[in-house]
C-alpha cells in the first residue's frame, strides 16, 4: 500500500470536505443514500456499487459500535477507503 493515510483522505460530506476517519456514522449513513439515490443505468450504474459500499461501511460502523470511521482501525478504514474510491490502489 502507499503511503496514503487513508483516514486523512478528505472525502465531501454535505457541504463540506472532511478527513474520512472524521465521518459519522450518521454522515455515512446519509452519504449512502444519496449515492444510492443517484445511481441508475448507463454511466451512472458504477454509482450503485459504490453506494453499497458505503452502506457496508455502516453495518460495519453500527455492528462495531464505532462511531467514527477512524475507530473501526486502519486495517478495516483502509480497506473500505479503497473500495470507496476514497484512495486508490494500483492492483
Amino acid at each position: 500500500m502507499s503511503d496514503v493515510d487513508p483516514l486523512a483522505q478528505p472525502v465531501y460530506a454535505q457541504s463540506e470536505y472532511k478527513p474520512f476517519g472524521d465521518f459519522t456514522l450518521a454522515e455515512v449513513e446519509a452519504r449512502a443514500a444519496e449515492l444510492s439515490a443517484a445511481a441508475g443505468w448507463g454511466p451512472t450504474a458504477r454509482v450503485g456499487g459504490v453506494a453499497r459500499g458505503w452502506s457496508e461501511l455502516g453495518r460495519a460502523m453500527s455492528a462495531a459500535g464505532a462511531a467514527h470511521v477512524r475507530d473501526l482501525g486502519v486495517e478495516a478504514a483502509s480497506d473500505f477507503a479503497r473500495r470507496l474510491w476514497v484512495v486508490r490502489s494500483l492492483l
